[in-house]
């Protein structure tokens, strides 16, 4: 036999021994989309290898999954930011359908923010509870963010030993009276047992007596409600974040960053060594206050929707790395919560569902600003896993998990918000045409059915990054 035969003799060979093989044009190896074969076994990638053609072997025992031309391959998103709100709240969300929906945006991995749920996770007994309501029932993996409320410091090291990814807090009122908020502080004592415990603290970034003196919000105009929750707050509270890092240590991570006037201050405190990351949110980065209509709750949330300048500067923190990463933030609310009040802003439920919607809403705004899809699905993906340590998710790599999305990224659809998986038709992107299409989601090696939940419950395994490189691992 010819020396090239035997080589494709033995390429062929050794494919046959995966559970299934996934072949395309465009697949996200190393940052780029390349021509490629990649071979899994036992739901972790085995394999990567240069396309042979359409006529390669099909794998002894499995099977091998062609991309047609208008697809690409590319890691399952990673949203660490996610309100489900079970047990307790199950009627505004649930375990079964936001992990399906989930899985219809391409997200095959979620961490569950501890608040809104009855009993929060602010001890292990409430872990444990949380931990039995979504058994068996998750159709992505699942792993559980832990809380911080006053008087709550005895529970942090139990529950970092219990598995918890890290621990949120608020700086002002959460919306609900069994999450309150702490003081600066009480965070800072708690970010010092936390660096000396290597887990890291998420913190809801706005400053209550600033809020507490900004004028009523009650109305159906937007721009009362955005008067309401003005960005010094937010620049505020990030400042008092900032320093308690700097003083104890700690990891820090700013959740849902609106306010592009703290972009500069983050800056300086990175440069400085000081140990903070930041993430954004889809709505932030599309929506704008000017597109908000009289009454029109559903784009009702805390940080707001800023104007299209502030939209703009989000774009560049992103591309110069100061925001390090894209979380939904998907808080959804029964009608009877979110349409409160006939419009009034004071009234409704703040809060975005959009856990379905996220790849999609952030690349067809991305592709307009002429941004590469590589770079969207690593601030989704990539970036995420390796902010929370879940090293073996985020990227199409040999030894990582078979984590992945089929997508067209140039075909288009309108969203029907009564078609979305999530528990409610309520969202301020329905009736958007919006770009890139999820044609399948394959959780370790395996296409999800939303019939048959295989999600698994994850514990952390490893030390949060602080930026760029990942630790830890999923189990």
């Amino acid at each position: 036999m010819p020396r090239a035969d035997a080589g494709a003799r033995r390429r062929a060979d050794a494919f046959e021994a995966f559970d299934v093989v996934f072949a395309g044009e465009r697949v996200l190896v190393g940052g780029a989309f390349v021509a490629a074969e990649v071979g899994v076994r036992g739901g972790r990638i085995a394999a990567i290898a240069p396309r042979s053609g359409a006529d390669a072997a099909r794998p002894a025992g499995g099977h091998r999954v062609d991309l047609a031309r208008d697809e690409v391959l590319i890691p399952g998103l990673v949203d660490t930011h996610v309100h489900v709100n079970e047990p307790g709240r199950t009627e505004w969300e649930g375990f079964a359908s936001a992990t399906r929906a989930a899985a219809a945006g391409g997200v095959t991995t979620i961490l569950d923010m501890p608040l809104n749920s009855i009993p929060p996770t602010v001890s292990v007994d409430a872990l444990a509870v949380k931990r039995a309501a979504a058994d068996g029932r998750v159709f992505v993996d699942v792993g559980f963010w832990g809380g911080l409320v006053p008087g709550g410091q005895g529970d942090l090291l139990p529950l970092h030993e219990a598995g918890v990814f890290g621990f949120k807090c608020f700086l002002v009122d959460s919306g609900v009276p069994e999450f309150p908020p702490v003081a600066a502080d009480e965070m800072e004592r708690a970010m010092a047992v936390l660096a000396d415990a290597g887990s890291m603290l998420i913190v809801h970034a706005e400053d209550a007596a600033l809020i507490a003196a900004a004028p009523n919000p009650h109305g159906r105009d937007y721009a009362d409600f955005l008067a309401s929750r003005p960005r010094e707050a937010e620049q505020a509270a990030i400042r008092s974040v900032i320093d308690a890092a700097r003083r104890t240590g700690a990891s820090a991570h700013i959740l849902h960053l609106s306010s592009g006037d703290a972009l500069p201050e983050l800056a300086r405190a990175r440069a400085a060594g000081v140990p903070i990351t930041a993430e954004t949110c889809p709505h932030y980065l599309v929506l704008t206050a000017e597109d908000v209509a009289p009454g029109a709750t559903s784009a009702k949330c805390c940080p707001p929707i800023r104007e299209a300048a502030n939209r703009d500067a989000l774009w560049t923190g992103l591309a110069d790395g100061t925001i390090d990463l894209i979380a939904s933030d998907h808080s959804p609310a029964p009608a009877s919560l979110k349409l409160a009040g006939g419009g009034d802003f004071a009234e409704a439920w703040g809060g975005i569902a959009s856990l379905q919607l996220g790849l999609p809403v952030v690349w067809t705004e991305a592709r307009r600003r002429g941004i590469r899809l590589e770079r969207v699905v690593d601030w989704m993906s990539g970036a995420p896993a390796r902010r929370v340590g879940l090293a073996s998710k985020g990227s199409i790599e040999v030894g990582r998990a078979a984590d992945l999305a089929i997508l067209a990224p140039d075909e288009t659809f309108v969203v029907d918000a009564a078609a979305l998986e999530h528990r409610h038709p309520i969202t301020p992107y329905d009736g958007r045409e919006l770009c890139g299409v999820v044609h399948a989601t394959y959780l370790a090696g395996r296409r999800v059915d939303r019939d048959v939940p295989r999600g698994r419950l994850l514990r952390r395994e490893g030390p949060p990054a602080e930026s760029g490189d990942g630790a830890g691992d999923d189990a």
